[in-house]
C-alpha cells in the first residue's frame, strides 16, 4: 500500500458523497488510499481491493505465525520423522 499524501489524499465525508467516483477513479490512477474525515477527524481510509486482500493476508500470515511459535512455545511439535509416519497413515 502506498502512502497517504496529505495534501491529497484526505477528504472531508460531504465532499467523498458528493464525489465518490471522482476518489474512485483517483484511487484505481494512482492507488493512494483514501482518508475519510467526520467532524475533522479521521473516519476511515478508502483502500483499493488488491491492497485490502494483501492486508488481508499478511495479516492471517503474521497470526499463522504467532500460533505456530505459541505451540512451539508450549511442546506441541514433531520430528519430521513423526510427521512423516502420521502422513503416511493418513494415505493408507
Amino acid at each position: 500500500m502506498k502512502d497517504v499524501i496529505l495534501s491529497e489524499d484526505i477528504v472531508p465525508i460531504g465532499e467523498f458523497k458528493s464525489h465518490a467516483a471522482h476518489w474512485l477513479k483517483k484511487l484505481r490512477s494512482t492507488g493512494q488510499p483514501v482518508v475519510i474525515t467526520q467532524n475533522g477527524k479521521p473516519a476511515g481510509v478508502l483502500v483499493s481491493p488488491i491492497d485490502f486482500d494483501r492486508s488481508q493476508e499478511k495479516e492471517r500470515f503474521l497470526a499463522s505465525i504467532s500460533k505456530g511459535l505459541v505451540d512451539a512455545d508450549e511442546g506441541r511439535t514433531m520430528t519430521a520423522d513423526q510427521l512423516k509416519t502420521r502422513l503416511a497413515a493418513l494415505s493408507d
